[in-house]
């Protein structure tokens, strides 16, 4: 089921947004060689917590942490240990917060001291995909429209578009309908319509889309072991337009280089 939010409500869940994204935030700058991504996580959670939230994913269906941190050909769903980040890594993060009711979703792929050039385009095609999905989360398009735009950009580049994790319908649960996957046919799936709010999260592969789960249940690789990236907002469907929830007085997007 669907549900539409008011402008009223849109405007409420715009706390819960910045706060995410600032959250986001926070979790890039402490990237950086050295670092475990098991830090990141604990100094995530007391951030959100700090301001009067609850960690959007610490618990979702059994998940161990407040962050998904996904390192190189990690797709999604990584969970932080006691793995060091190296000079040269990408690492997705993936975390958001819950605060008044609503709860907010957003992703970004940093680099890790420098990155391979392939690693780099990767990245700055990927956000661009996800600029490309939001730009057409207007009334009237469809769900396969912003697929259509993410795949056909990705695949201009020779990218793999992953099939089976999608973005998804954001409200008082992280995950409502529909689903907006990053592949698709224009004029094809659920029509879009004011008050909708959506998770548009395009995953792209450097190599192929194909990929597995590893034994832990949740961390998602590709099965060719070349890296991947994944970018994230939390966007309304309006009558004027898109609007980026997940965003904060920075704005809608972080830095690709952590440790800033």
């Amino acid at each position: 089921m669907i549900h539409i939010k008011t402008p009223q409500e849109i405007e409420e869940f715009k706390v819960a947004g910045s706060l995410s994204k600032a959250v986001l935030r926070r979790a890039g700058r402490m990237v950086r060689p050295g670092v475990t991504t098991y830090e990141i996580d604990q100094i995530v959670e007391s951030f959100i917590r700090l301001h009067g939230a609850v960690p959007g994913f610490k618990g979702l269906y059994g998940f161990p942490a407040s962050i998904c941190a996904s390192v190189n050909e990690e797709i999604v769903h990584g969970i932080p240990s006691n793995r060091v980040l190296q000079d040269g890594d990408i690492i997705s993060i993936d975390t958001g917060a819950t605060k008044g009711g609503w709860v907010g979703d957003n992703a970004w792929t940093f680099f890790v001291g420098t990155p391979s050039p392939e690693a780099k385009a990767l990245c700055e095609v990927t956000l661009d995909c996800l600029k490309a999905g939001i730009e057409q989360a207007v009334p009237g398009n469809h769900i396969g429209d912003i697929g259509y735009a993410v795949q056909t950009l990705a695949e201009k580049h020779g990218y793999g578009v992953i099939r089976e994790y999608v973005g998804h319908g954001v409200g008082h649960v992280m995950h409502e309908d529909p689903n907006v996957p990053n592949f698709g046919k224009r004029g094809r799936g659920v029509k879009l319509q004011a008050g909708m709010v959506i998770a548009i999260e395009p995953m792209i592969a450097l190599g192929t889309y194909k990929n597995h789960t590893l034994g832990n249940g949740w961390t998602v690789v590709t099965n060719d072991g070349k890296p991947a990236a994944h970018y994230e907002n939390t966007v309304a469907i309006t009558k004027d337009g898109p609007v980026i929830i997940t965003q904060d007085a920075e704005g809608p997007w972080c830095s690709f280089q952590g440790g800033e």
